[in-house]
């Protein structure tokens, strides 16, 4: 009987290479599989790159949307803190011609003939200051007369008035002041209420 050679050590190392047996598929873009793992099916394989390939790119896309987003913030919050401290530029701007205004009486006050004259150039700058409010929406709250409204008059003191009903305003201190549908600052009354019945 003849004796069949026994395998040489590369056969042994690599059984598949034997004759008669189909040798391995390739490794995949250049990726060397670990010792005893074969790639048997390069379909499969193109699939598990691609999905490691779309996972890594997800994840640059998240990194840079994480980055936009907080840029994005910080310049919101710079943005609203700028408005903030500037929010009444443009009212402030408008209020100046009637600082101007003042200036200009007060030095003529000084060699004014007589107080009429005087007395004009305030009315003046008043009448200017008057409708540089109208503009902004503030309305004066008018009281002298009408039943005393807790909402829009504060009361200051109370006098007796025969003639008046109870609750009627008889007198101003202070003017009051609403912006648009807003109280301002309620105008300071006097009411007037029924004396005691001698």
């Amino acid at each position: 009987m003849k004796k069949t050679p026994p395998h040489s050590a590369q056969e042994k190392a690599h059984p598949s290479t034997s004759p008669g047996t189909p040798a391995a598929e390739s490794p995949q873009d250049g990726i060397i599989p670990a010792p005893g793992f074969e790639i048997v099916d390069s379909e499969a394989w193109k699939e598990a790159s691609q999905a490691l390939q779309q996972l890594a790119e997800a994840r640059e896309k998240m990194i840079r949307m994480q980055a936009d987003f907080d840029n994005f913030r910080k310049r919101l919050t710079r943005e609203k803190e700028e408005s903030v401290r500037y929010a009444n530029e443009g009212l402030l701007e408008s209020l100046l011609p009637v600082v101007d205004n003042f200036e200009l009486g007060l030095i003529a006050a000084e060699t004014a003939p007589d107080a009429r004259t005087i007395a004009q150039g305030m009315q003046m700058v008043r009448a200017q200051l008057q409708r540089f409010l109208a503009e902004c929406g503030v309305e004066e709250i008018n009281a002298i007369g009408l039943a005393f409204d807790p909402n829009i008059h504060e009361a200051i003191s109370e006098e007796p008035s025969p003639d008046k009903p109870e609750g009627t305003i008889l007198a101003q201190r202070r003017k009051g002041y609403k912006l648009r549908d807003r109280l301002l600052r309620p105008a300071a009354v006097v009411v007037a209420h029924t004396p005691p019945a001698a």
